[in-house]
């Protein structure tokens, strides 16, 4: 039992901690890239949990579609394997999750370790006594898992940011808004302006863009149709391909809102889909605000997604956008 409870403990610790290196299986440099590709991931599970309702709950928890995407796409690409398949290049795969249903256990808990066999690596182990405990395990929990391999996902794509850069587009970031933020070699700065700076990442059948503005703050900046406004108003200047076409924001189906708080500041998130005016043109698109407390504006970052030749691979090429925005970061007396 000693050892089960710890699977609890570590599992709340990561929840809390994301990928802290704390939290982290101590290695040398000898361990091997792990394999895969973001958002795959390999279930380890027998027959009878994986057609059982064991397996339909970790179904239909991990590849539920994520929303505002023009085609349904899931959560992450399971690929199961029995645990005698659980050999070879597998065991050095990306994301793992296991799955164990043993009678003597006396309860239902989870576990998760990082870089066991290579890196980076996150390894994650449901255990329960039985089949009914697992499944009630997982309606509890499943969000908190779902949000421990996002971590880990998000925790790759911040530390290349880091590690491979773009300086021409940090710089115009920094420089115009006094804002930090780690930006992957490949984008390239399309616009900078005053209050406006746009990068993108061409690829021969999609691209990936995002848009950096700020504007003067008041009492109602955050709100859903403020936001909105300014985004028509700022994405407007990115031109579309035929004269007189330009970027806008999708009416149809108009975006979602929501607001959280990252590192004690308050944020907006807007998410939906563009179009162009005057042209057929568009894809999804999320935005991130904030008033900046030092300079009492507005600060939003839009990021934006065109691939039509490449149904339904939109999810990462958006994943890896949404995980730039976590590498922004306002001096510290700037906070809220």
């Amino acid at each position: 039992m000693k050892s089960f409870r710890l699977f609890a403990v570590l599992l709340a610790a990561a929840l809390t901690l994301g990928g802290c290196k704390a939290f982290r299986t101590l290695s040398g440099s000898t361990l091997k890239t792990a394999q895969g590709r973001p958002y795959e991931l390999i279930v380890v599970a027998n027959q009878p949990l994986w057609t059982g309702a064991v397996g339909d709950s970790l179904r239909a928890l991990l590849t539920q579609p994520i929303p505002y995407l023009p085609q349904t796409e899931p959560l992450f690409d399971v690929l199961r394997v029995t645990p005698d398949g659980f050999t070879n290049m597998v065991v050095d795969h990306r994301n793992i999750l296991k799955v164990l249903v043993d009678p003597a256990l006396e309860e239902a808990a989870a576990g998760v370790a990082y870089d066991v066999t290579a890196k980076p690596q996150i390894v994650l182990t449901l255990q329960a006594p039985s089949e009914e405990a697992m499944t009630a395990y997982l309606d509890a929990n499943g969000e908190k898992l779902l949000q421990i391999l996002e971590q880990a996902e998000r925790d790759r794509a911040v530390a290349y940011a880091q590690q491979f850069g773009a300086p021409g587009v940090e710089r115009a970031v920094r420089e115009r808004f006094g804002v930090g933020m780690h930006v992957p070699t490949g984008y390239q700065l399309a616009a900078d302006q005053k209050d406006f700076v746009w990068a993108r990442y061409e690829y021969p059948t999609a691209s990936q863009g995002f848009l950096v503005y700020s504007y003067p703050a008041d009492e109602k900046a955050l709100s859903y149709e403020s936001l909105l406004a300014a985004r028509k108003r700022f994405a407007a200047r990115i031109p579309g391909p035929s004269d007189g076409s330009y970027m806008t924001t999708s009416s149809v189906f108009p975006p979602e809102m929501r607001m959280f708080r990252l590192e004690g500041r308050l944020w907006v998130e807007l998410r939906g889909f563009w179009d162009v005016e005057n042209d057929f043109m568009g894809g999804p698109f999320v935005s991130y605000s904030t008033i900046d407390t030092a300079t009492g504006y507005v600060f939003t970052y839009d990021a934006y997604v065109y691939a039509p030749k490449l149904p339904p691979h939109k999810r990462n090429l958006m994943r890896g956008l949404e995980h730039l925005f976590y590498t922004i970061s306002f001096p510290k007396e700037a906070a809220e």
